[in-house]
């Protein structure tokens, strides 16, 4: 079978001037001066600069005009200068070893201007950025980059899809591949390789390979397991496409299911179809949740989180970051729009025996779900081959 990654573009400077412009007004009306951002994955989404974190600041502050200023130590100066080159430009402001970067930054603050900060800096970054300005002019910058972020364009959108269509052919040569006394480490190998034939960014960073009762494990065993015939087989992995995630699980017999595994696994795939059925526009996040999970007590699982049954939320938001906001959980009220996109994964456990996780992803379009990769067909046909 051939296989071809549908097409997508990286993300234009065009897309992330038009985010700032758009963040810059929000401060404008928040009255905020500026947001400031660290070596996170808003940092890239708003300015292109993608910067390991470390113990040193790096990053970027954004004013309330739209003006943009890199952060970073003096000695960083050269390989900044060449990242920034190809994003977002900006004026480089740099520091020496003994000098305070939050003093540099309090210094760029017109007098008495709040400065907002992103929720993903180190918490150091945020304590010295109260030294030097005092806590009262600090405020959380989530709220503002998640209203942003949380709503995918259409570019977003085709990356998102490229790397989940990589990931879901990695997992079905994965099963193709499979062979008894195989260890987990040999298959997470596996992965990772053909996730970078396919054009992915490697997929070791995150892979969990789950078989037998380690399947009970919502995220695997710590052992490194040799695979026996019968065994239940849980492979929970992603790639990166331009720094957007994939994040599939299939579950499946490495043999012949027990009756016992079939009506479990249907269970999970009707629960997986309402939740998707559930996510209308208008709707809350909360609902998607309810929706599975109260089918699945009306089975007889749970109630609630506890075992048998669903241990954890049915989704998560997915972009730069793998676990975004808003989540498919109880107690999340944010109204699906259009763009959105989540994972879609109500494991159930049986404790002692096995579990099952089926996760696909659907982002919110103009008339409702729509399915980033199409969710398996059947236990005996997990991909569609058949």
């Amino acid at each position: 079978m051939t296989f071809a990654a549908p097409a997508a573009l990286p993300i234009g400077v065009d897309e992330r001037r038009a985010r700032i412009q758009a963040l810059a007004a929000m401060l404008d009306a928040q009255g905020l001066a500026a947001l400031l951002l660290g070596s996170t994955t808003s940092l890239l989404y708003f300015t292109g600069l993608d910067w390991h974190p470390s113990e040193r600041l790096t990053g970027a502050l954004i004013h309330a005009d739209g003006r943009v200023e890199y952060i970073c130590p003096r000695f960083e100066l050269d390989k900044v200068g060449a990242l920034t080159a190809g994003a977002v430009s900006g004026e480089i402001l740099t520091w020496e070893e003994e000098d305070s970067p939050y003093a540099l930054i309090a210094g760029r603050l017109p007098s008495g201007g709040r400065l907002a900060v992103d929720e993903l800096v180190a918490t150091f970054v945020w304590l010295g950025m109260a030294g030097a300005l005092g806590a009262e002019r600090l405020a959380n910058g989530g709220p503002l980059t998640t209203a942003l972020r949380r709503i995918k364009s259409p570019a977003e959108i085709a990356l998102l899809t490229r790397a989940k269509a990589i990931t879901l052919e990695v997992q079905r040569r994965t099963r193709d591949w499979l062979t008894a006394g195989v260890l987990t480490s040999e298959v997470k190998r596996f992965i990772d390789a053909e996730h970078r034939r396919l054009g992915g960014e490697g997929g070791s960073w995150f892979c969990l390979v789950s078989f037998g009762d380690d399947t009970c494990l919502p995220h695997g065993g710590e052992g490194d397991r040799a695979l026996q015939t019968d065994d239940v087989v849980l492979i929970d992995t992603g790639t990166l496409v331009d720094g957007y995630h994939s994040d599939i699980t299939r579950t499946y017999v490495f043999g012949e299911p027990t009756a016992a595994f079939r009506t479990v696994w249907d269970h999970e795939k009707q629960a997986q179809a309402l939740a998707f059925e559930a996510a209308q526009l208008g709707a809350t996040c909360e609902s998607v949740d309810a929706a599975a999970r109260d089918y699945l007590t009306g089975l007889g699982y749970g109630p609630d989180y506890r075992l048998p049954g669903l241990p954890h939320r049915t989704g998560h938001g997915v972009g730069l970051d793998i676990h975004e906001a808003p989540n498919l959980v109880r107690g999340d009220r944010t109204v699906l729009q259009a763009g959105m996109s989540f994972s879609n994964e109500p494991m159930l456990v049986i404790p002692g025996q096995f579990g099952v996780r089926l996760e696909d992803h659907f982002y919110m379009g103009e008339s409702g779900p729509v399915w980033f990769t199409a969710p398996s067909p059947s236990l005996d046909d997990p991909f569609g081959a058949n």
